[in-house]
Formats: structure tokens, C-alpha cells, sequence
């Protein structure tokens, strides 16, 4: 199983919702080959996640109780298998700041939308999307919820949910669909 990475600008919303609807959807027997990192491009280090993005992961049934934010550094681009922008400043971060690892960094609406189609192992069905030769298109933003309210969370909770609803059963072999959420 891989090393995923997943990125936002702070680390306190979009790529910890991502991670913990990741990490509770995964198999138990598959858990511990499993790496999830969350990071972010501008973090204050150390701090919690928002209270708004903690109750969105309780409306989904899910919680992150030990996340602190932390910023994305060498050692987890340099492991990752993939790295997972939740829009496309953070993939043009990781163009222009690690750009080693252009080929293995996308945004969660490409990856959900392209990567099932490929076929081959993971590596190689991620190699075959050409990542670090895609142009950045605004459809592949999700919509940060950071100012808004409470339903602002919980509507970001639910597309990163369903997002990865498509992308979560091709990570690293065969999986079965995450379970429905309620919207």
C-alpha cells in the first residue's frame, strides 16, 4: 500500500477531512500498509484542527482526535506515492517547491476523475496520467470552507467524502466503494 499525502494551505480543514474519511474507509487488514500524511503549504505548526472541521467529520461519523497541523516538508514528498493537492495552488506548490514530484501530484477531482480509468499497478497507473504536464483547470478546486460557516464545513466534508468514494477503491489494489455518507 502506498504513502499518501494529502495538502491544503493550513492543515486544519480540507486535508485533514481528507485524510480521516481515507484512513476509516480502508480495510483493517489493510490499515497498517497504509501511510496517510495531511499537510499544508502556509501552516502555523502545532495547531488543532478548526472546531468547525472536527464537527463536519462527526456529522460523517469520523474524527482526527491527535491532528496538529503541520507543514509539508522534503522527507514527506520525497516518500509519497502520491501527493494529493485539494486545489490547484497546492499543486502548483509542490510544482514550484518540490518540483521532483510534479509526476506524483494532482488534485483530488483529477485524480478521482482520471485515475480509475488506468490500469496497471498503482505506480503505473499514476505515471500513465502525465501529472506533471497537466494544466491546472479551476473545476479541480475543492471549495475551501475556511471563513465560513458550519454548513460550509459540512459541504466540503461531504464532496471530499464522495470524492474519494471514487478514488479510495483504486489506491493500491482492489478495495471495495466507501459506504454511503448522508448528505
Amino acid at each position: 500500500m502506498p504513502h499518501i499525502v494529502f495538502l491544503c494551505t493550513g492543515n486544519a480543514a480540507r486535508s485533514v477531512m481528507a485524510g480521516a474519511i481515507l484512513a476509516a474507509h480502508v480495510p483493517d487488514t489493510e490499515v497498517q500498509d497504509l501511510e496517510i500524511t495531511t499537510a499544508g503549504t502556509h501552516v502555523i505548526e502545532g495547531m488543532p484542527m478548526s472546531w468547525r472541521t472536527r464537527s463536519a467529520l462527526e456529522g460523517l461519523e469520523l474524527s482526527a482526535p491527535t491532528h496538529r497541523s503541520m507543514q509539508l516538508r522534503d522527507p514527506h514528498v520525497a516518500s509519497a506515492d502520491l501527493v494529493v493537492g485539494l486545489a490547484c495552488e497546492h499543486v502548483a506548490y509542490v510544482r514550484r517547491v518540490h518540483p521532483e514530484a510534479a509526476a506524483r501530484t494532482a488534485t483530488l477531482r483529477r485524480l478521482a476523475r482520471d485515475l480509475p480509468d488506468q490500469e496497471g499497478s498503482f505506480a503505473e497507473r499514476v505515471a500513465a496520467l502525465a501529472l506533471g504536464e497537466v494544466e491546472l483547470e479551476p473545476w479541480e478546486d475543492v471549495v475551501d470552507p475556511a471563513g465560513g460557516d458550519l454548513p460550509e464545513f459540512e459541504a466540503c466534508a461531504r464532496d471530499i467524502h464522495d470524492l474519494l468514494a471514487l478514488l479510495a477503491p483504486t489506491i493500491g489494489g482492489d478495495r471495495p466503494p466507501l459506504a454511503s455518507q448522508g448528505a
